[in-house]
C-alpha cells in the first residue's frame, strides 16, 4: 500500500482547522495579529464590504514576529488596512497582546475603554488558526457570537517565501495539540477531534515534525 504523503496528512488538519462560518454583519471585526499581512488585508477587505462598522486589531509581538516588525503587529496590520482604503477613524488598536488569549482579554479591556461591548464578531486570523482562536475566545469571552475567517487559500496555495510549508506544519501540529491539551488547562473550550484528524496528527508527529509541541 503506497504511504500517505506529508500534504496529504498536513491538509486533513488544515481542512480541520477551518471553521466553514459564513459572513455575516457585525459589529466589530477584531482582526488578530500574527507573521502574515494577508490576514489584515482580509480583515480590511471585510470591514471594506460593509460587514462591521469597525474594525480592531490586536498584537503586541510574539515569537514569530518578534525579528520580523519593527512596531506591534497591530500597527503594522493598521498600517495595511489603512494603505487598502479603511479610514483611521473606524480602526482600534491593541498592541500589548503576545499570545490569543492576550488577544482577547486585551481586546475587550480596550472596547470597553471606548464604550463598546460588542454583541456580534468576525474573528479574522490564519486559516491553519481559526478553530483554536475560536475555542480561545469562546473560553475568554462567552456569550458573544463569533465567526472565524481567514484568507481563503487552501494547504498548497497558502505557503510562500516568508511562510513555507516546513515552518507552517509543526505550527499547525501543535495547534491540534493545544486544541486537544488546552481545554484542561482552562485556555480553550472543548471541540471534538475526530479520529482521521487525530490520527493524521501522530503520524506527523511519528514522522518528526514535532517543532512546535507544548511539554
Amino acid at each position: 500500500m503506497k504511504e500517505v504523503s506529508t500534504d496529504d496528512l498536513a491538509r486533513v488538519l488544515w481542512d480541520y482547522m477551518l471553521m466553514g462560518h459564513v459572513m455575516e454583519p457585525c459589529d466589530l471585526i477584531l482582526v488578530l495579529g500574527s507573521n502574515d499581512t494577508r490576514v489584515a488585508e482580509h480583515g480590511a477587505r471585510l470591514y471594506l464590504e460593509g460587514l462591521a462598522p469597525r474594525i480592531l486589531f490586536s498584537g503586541n509581538v510574539g515569537v514569530l514576529t518578534r525579528h520580523l516588525f519593527a512596531k506591534p503587529e497591530a500597527e503594522v496590520f493598521a498600517e495595511v488596512a489603512l494603505g487598502m482604503g479603511v479610514p483611521e477613524e473606524a480602526m482600534l488598536l491593541e498592541s500589548r497582546s503576545t499570545n490569543t488569549g492576550e488577544n482577547i482579554r486585551f481586546s475587550r479591556e480596550v472596547l470597553a475603554a471606548h464604550g463598546l461591548e460588542p454583541k456580534r464578531f468576525i474573528v479574522v486570523q490564519k486559516p491553519y488558526m481559526e478553530r483554536r482562536a475560536y475555542a480561545t475566545f469562546m473560553k475568554q469571552w462567552p456569550g458573544k457570537e463569533i465567526r472565524m475567517a481567514s484568507p481563503r487559500l487552501g494547504w498548497d496555495e497558502y505557503a510562500n517565501e516568508l511562510l513555507p510549508k516546513e515552518v507552517i506544519l509543526p505550527l499547525m501540529v501543535g495547534d491540534l495539540q493545544r486544541i486537544r491539551e488546552y481545554p484542561r488547562r482552562g485556555f480553550q473550550i472543548e471541540q471534538v477531534i475526530p479520529e482521521a484528524v487525530w490520527a493524521a496528527y501522530e503520524e506527523l508527529v511519528r514522522r518528526g515534525v514535532t517543532g512546535h509541541l507544548v511539554g
